[in-house]
């Protein structure tokens, strides 16, 4: 079952989080695929979400997506500095690299 979490407009770089998350999820706004950074940080004694908008997932190709937990043991700088150490890792999708809708491997 999925969770719902408040939103939150800001973090700082030197407040404690709990996970960070880089995914890519279709935008409410022009419908297409965007890549989001999701950091959780406490408010008010709850778990909130602070997302964001990376810019269009196809600006990111190759690069795999992330969950980083925290635990409240990293900063966001910490996490984001992480995120940016782990991103170009690339995870390549043969078919999209090829720019094939269909293949037959033997």
């Amino acid at each position: 079952m999925s969770k719902i979490f408040p939103a939150t407009a800001t973090v700082i770089g030197n407040e404690k989080a709990t996970a960070f998350c880089e995914v890519n999820q279709r935008s409410n706004v022009d419908k297409k695929t965007h890549r989001y950074q999701i950091i959780y940080v406490m408010r008010d004694g709850r778990e909130s979400e602070f997302r964001r908008d990376m810019g269009l997932a196809s600006q990111f190709p190759g690069t795999r997506q992330l969950n980083i937990p925290s635990l409240m043991e990293h900063t966001v700088d910490e996490l984001m500095d992480l995120a940016d150490e782990l991103r170009p890792t690339i995870n390549i999708d043969l078919m999209d690299w090829l720019q094939l809708e269909k293949a037959k491997f033997k």
